[in-house]
């Protein structure tokens, strides 16, 4: 028997989390897995995501990395990186309770900070990368 696939129930996991925190959501203008045109900002777009196998004897086991984006106008990177703090707050080493499977561990991997080169040149772009392991029950 294989493992389900966790990468949908890790990003739905996430999404409930981020959505239903009254601090982030006070701080941005919505959490999207689809970012339309006309969105205001701040906000945050879940990202790409990748998922490698973290079997044991006698289980199965995933390891799924996902990517966060945090989208800003602000002069500067100060209102990105205090909503990147705010979710890293949420989810580094925090349960996260994953349909269908075991939530083993959430590991904050790196963050990044970029200017989108697009005149303007006034959007503020904040990378944020997890490692999620499960295990199916």
């Amino acid at each position: 028997m294989t493992a389900p696939a966790p990468m949908l129930p890790v990003q739905a996991a996430l999404y409930a989390r981020l959505k239903n925190d009254a601090p982030l959501t006070g701080m941005i203008q919505g959490v999207y897995d689809y970012v339309p045109e006309d969105v205001p900002y701040p906000f945050v777009a879940l990202g790409e995501a990748t998922e490698v196998p973290d079997n044991r004897h006698g289980g199965f086991g995933r390891e799924t990395v996902v990517t966060l984006h945090v989208w800003s106008r602000y002069q500067g990177y100060t209102q990105a990186l205090r909503i990147g703090a705010r979710i890293t707050a949420l989810i580094d080493h925090q349960p996260l309770p994953i349909e269908g499977l075991d939530w083993i561990a959430t590991r904050f991997e790196f963050s990044q900070t970029l200017t989108d080169p697009e005149p303007p040149g006034d959007v503020r772009h904040l990378v944020l990368r997890y490692r999620i392991v499960t295990e199916q029950h």
